[in-house]
């Protein structure tokens, strides 16, 4: 399927770029890429999306060589690797490229010969203006350094002569002592300072002859210097205007797509009338790059006939009805910042090359790969965005509900954007309490309740009628060049109105460029959330980033269906941003073919509204580990807490408060004594079984495999859930009447 063809570029500046068709192989041919000329350099793009992450290649024009082959062909070598065989459309746009180019070269030759000259035909006191707005600025800033700089080279010289000046006086006056011909110890201290100066004398010539080169050298190279540093000023500019190009360009291409989508048949009609032959080829690409992580859409959206919008038009929606409660404001003031994180150094190689294939608990890490916060703290933030099932409680349509519901799902993923440091793995039998109840309702209790695997439970309770439990085992690997973290469990949210019972799962997190280059973080996979008690459901999917993919990056969507199937809502957005949701009013099958030959489903809908948006980071994020408001408050000191609460684990305080040193010895110490625990406990289960069993069953295999320890929860007992099946822990009570009482006996001491 063809595109609409792109308009000719042209010349802008010193910036070029349009679509060229680029030599790739004997079997694939010529292929259409995106060619970026700009400060003598040609850099290359599959697509017009890539030009902010992934260049495919660059060549320096300045030692280049340009050579015509036909009408459309031309070849561009810097006489090493790197050949580029290329082909326009017409030969009138080859000629536009070969004329850019050809400037370009001459004025990338130009430069590079002027850097390395000694600038004498600079004049200081016309300096060239920067392009764009701001030159002015900038040079009257660069010209008031160069003076400064002037101004301190003229005070060394002064520095220079007065020291000359001053050791000629000091050497004649000791000259005129010695002549005194004065006797005895006198004598020999005139002789001992005589000789002490001169060898300061001649010190101080060594430095003056130092300083005197120094002078000579910095009035001869000042000149190359000045034109250095707006050769630089010159190039900022040029890259902060083609940043800003870009970013047009880029709003440009996204409205042009949306537009596209909402006219499907008047965009088919002006692709099919446009030339084809570039667009074939860039079609023909996407087929043979497919990535094998990316699928196609499952449905397409297109606005509902206008009869729809003005019957419907009077039918708020629940989010509109209802906002949250501001009645309640917070009784205490909570901290806004924690101690930078510290920039200490480390040879991640020399720890990670020995854990390939381990699971990623049973790994020993240093704290430089953690945050201060542990597993327990970091599953309370999934109460980040709480106010949407606050409005969930209030809606009076479940599948409204669901939407909310579903939007709570993807928000928990939200603050995981940036986060690439590890949280602390909880000890057995710790937990952590977070009672918000005063100023949003609710408070929530996470537990620790085992080791191997690790699973922590947790369980939350709102004043605004909902509930939030779970319990979630995190497996993880390291695959070498990246992490992938697999959280199994079930997390259920029940309303009081409605007695509405939703579950869900959570998706698989990767962490990329483990070893080499810069994290960052990638949410994929599918998730139902079901309504066990009306039997709707949403289905949604986490796009896997891939480099082949047209699509917004960390795309989320979903349809909220009855039980019947029928679709109501739609959702879309993205993980780390906003989510929104648009009510279905008609749906057919009938769009593009998808995989293997199936039909998408085609939704009219009314207009998108926004259900979710991410809080903004605080301010100085970037230095406090991306911390999200609520994050900074997790492991702030608080009275009351039980003795074994994470904020009282002392290895996470002493890395949040920077002394990472003393973390590290605090964590191997708090591991040691947990395995000692673990050991005993160990060996009073195996006394237990060897007490209660004869000698006959023994031979029971049954027997022998029971587990080694019998350590049970202390806030949340072991049992099967009625809606999954799963055995899970849920909370059995107890914990926030020990808190009012002041007193947590039973707590094991764990820190």
């Amino acid at each position: 399927m063809s595109e609409p063809k792109t308009p000719t570029p042209v010349p802008a500046g010193d910036t070029y770029k349009g679509w060229v068709f680029k030599w790739t192989n004997y079997i694939k041919g010529y292929q259409r890429r995106w060619f970026v000329l700009s400060n003598g350099l040609l850099s290359y793009y599959r697509t017009q999306a890539e030009m902010g992450h992934t260049c495919r290649g660059t060549i320096n024009l300045a030692t280049a060589t340009i050579t015509v082959d036909d009408a459309c062909n031309f070849v561009i070598s810097n006489g090493g690797a790197q050949t580029y065989h290329l082909k326009a459309s017409c030969e009138v746009e080859r000629q536009r490229w070969i004329t850019a180019l050809e400037l370009a070269k001459a004025k990338a030759a130009r430069m590079q010969a002027e850097s390395d000259d000694s600038g004498d035909d600079f004049s200081p006191s016309s300096p060239p203006q920067a392009p764009g707005q701001g030159g002015g600025s900038q040079n009257t800033e660069v010209q008031s350094a160069l003076r400064t700089l002037g101004s301190k080279v003229e005070d060394l010289s002064t520095c220079n002569d007065l020291i000359s000046k001053h050791g000629s006086a000091l050497q004649r006056s000791l000259s005129e002592l010695d002549s005194l011909r004065l006797t005895g110890e006198a004598g020999d201290k005139i002789r001992q300072v005589t000789e002490r100066a001169t060898l300061f004398r001649i010190t101080s010539n060594a430095m003056i002859n130092a300083c005197r080169d120094f002078l000579a050298l910095a009035q001869a190279h000042s000149k190359r210097w000045q034109k250095a540093l707006q050769a630089e000023r010159d190039q900022r500019v040029r890259l902060e205007e083609t940043l800003e190009q870009l970013a047009k360009q880029h709003n440009h291409l996204e409205r042009a797509f949306r537009g596209a989508a909402q006219a499907n048949a008047t965009a088919d009609n002006k692709s099919s009338a446009g030339p084809g032959k570039g667009e074939a080829s860039d079609e023909d690409d996407d087929n043979e790059f497919f990535d094998a992580m990316e699928e196609a859409p499952e449905f397409i959206t297109v606005p509902a006939d206008p009869q729809f919008h003005k019957s419907l038009n009077e039918e708020p929606l629940a989010m509109n009805q209802e906002s949250p409660s501001q009645e309640l404001v917070p009784l205490k003031k909570r901290r806004t910042r924690i101690a930078d994180k510290p920039n200490y150094s480390l040879n991640l190689w020399s720890i990670m090359k020995n854990c390939i294939g381990k699971e990623l608990s049973k790994i020993p890490m240093p704290v430089n790969f953690n945050e201060p916060i542990s597993m327990l703290q970091r599953l309370s933030e999934d109460l980040e965005y709480h106010e949407l099932l606050d409005k969930a409680s209030k809606c009076q349509s479940s599948l409204e509900q669901m939407c909310y519901v579903a939007a709570f799902s993807v928000s928990s993923y939200s603050t995981t954007v940036h986060r690439t440091g590890k949280p602390f793995n909880p000890l057995l039998g710790e937990t952590y309490e977070l009672d918000r109840r005063r100023e949003s309702g609710y408070r929530s209790l996470c537990e620790q309740v085992s080791h191997h695997p690790p699973a922590a439970a947790h369980h939350a309770i709102s004043d605004r009628g909902w509930t939030l439990r779970q319990e979630i085992t995190v497996a993880s690997k390291f695959r070498g060049k990246y992490l992938s973290i697999m959280p199994l469990g079930t997390i259920h949210a029940i309303f009081e109105k409605g007695n509405n019972h939703y579950t869900w799962k959570k998706v698989t997190t990767t962490v990329h460029n483990i070893i080499v280059g810069k994290l960052w973080i990638d949410q994929s996979g599918e998730i139902d959330v079901v309504n066990h008690t009306t039997g709707d459901r949403c289905h949604l999917k986490f796009a896997p980033y891939s480099y082949f993919s047209r699509d917004v990056a960390r795309k989320v969507t979903g349809v909220v269906m009855d039980k019947d199937g029928k679709a109501h809502y739609v959702l879309s957005g993205t993980w780390d941003e906003k989510m929104e949701f648009s009510r279905v009013m008609q749906s057919s099958r009938g769009g593009e073919n998808g995989t293997e030959g199936k039909q998408k489903t085609v939704y009219q809908t009314l207009k998108a509204r926004e259900v979710w948006r991410r809080n903004p980071l605080p301010e100085g994020a970037e230095s406090m580990y991306y911390f999200t408001d609520l994050a900074l408050t997790l492991n702030e000191p608080e009275e009351g807490v039980a003795p074994t609460d994470s904020r009282r684990r002392p290895d996470q305080r002493l890395m949040e408060d920077g002394r990472w040193d003393e973390a590290n010895s605090e964590k191997q110490r708090l591991e040691e004594k947990q395995r000692i625990a673990r050991r005993e406990r160990e060996r009073e289960a195996a006394s237990q079984r060897t007490s209660t069993v004869d000698e006959d069953s023994l031979t029971d295999p049954s027997l022998k495999s029971a587990p080694h320890e019998n350590y049970q929860a202390l806030w949340f007992e072991r049992c099967e859930d009625r809606i999954t099946g799963e055995q899970v822990h849920i909370y059995k009570g107890g914990y926030w009447e020990a808190k009012d009482r002041g007193s947590f006996e039973g707590c094991p001491d764990i820190f």
